[in-house]
């Protein structure tokens, strides 16, 4: 089985739209680059200091975190944190991450995408999510991603990766001197192919983990 990428681009923004398939590891994400049209532009090309405004949802400390490393496959509430050593290209350290809500938007929400029939009928979750720079390496304009959506029998939600600036889910890089002690809220969108459905669950599957071996949050 493949993993397919159908790109399309916005007045401000890009999205690629992924459909779910058996593909596992980095290797997806790796895989969703490669094929976005060139005229697209990258992540790198975003404002690497842009601030992000946290979701409401994360104004509240995350619970849980006790200092602990996560295992793969292990599960955790919403707003409990997860410990684990973090890596970003070349940039490696610690960080904690929460997933603190997993809110649904409206169909309505994917318009500026121009994506049309690809994702008809289908409603937008939004992930959000908190990382903590508990480690001694500075992670300045690292990336967190790799967090993605299960529906409730547990298969994987599609996923709407945005290269730009969406207001209702904003997903920058960690900012300039983002050292030990400090915070950044995040956000992610899975998108549940009817209204239906729903997004039940949000899995971290990037490095140190696989897809299906990750870290869970419900």
């Amino acid at each position: 089985m493949r993993r397919t990428t159908l790109a399309a681009t916005g007045l401000a923004v890009v999205a690629v739209l992924a459909l779910s398939g058996c593909k596992s590891g980095n290797e997806e994400a790796d895989a969703a680059k490669t094929t976005a049209p060139s005229a697209q532009p990258s992540q790198s090309a975003q404002q690497p200091g842009a601030s992000t405004a946290p979701s409401a949802s994360a104004s509240a400390p995350a619970a849980g975190g006790s200092g602990a490393t996560a295992t793969a496959g292990q599960k955790f509430a919403l707003g409990e944190q997860a410990q684990f050593p973090f890596t970003s290209g070349s940039t490696k350290g610690t960080i904690t991450l929460a997933v603190t809500a997993i809110e649904k938007g409206q169909p309505a929400d994917l318009a500026p995408f121009k994506l049309g029939d690809k994702v008809k009928g289908m409603v937008p979750y939004y992930i959000r999510y908190q990382v903590k720079n508990v480690g001694t390496t500075d992670l300045s304009f690292a990336s967190v991603g790799h967090i993605k959506g299960h529906l409730g029998d547990d298969s994987e939600a599609q996923e709407l990766t945005v290269i730009g600036k969406f207001e209702k889910c904003p997903n920058n890089s960690l900012p300039k001197g983002f050292t030990n002690g400090q915070v950044m809220s995040g956000c992610a969108v899975a998108l549940a192919p009817s209204a239906e459905t729903k997004v039940a669950s949000a899995e971290y599957w990037g490095d140190p983990f696989t897809l299906g071996k990750g870290l869970v949050w419900k």
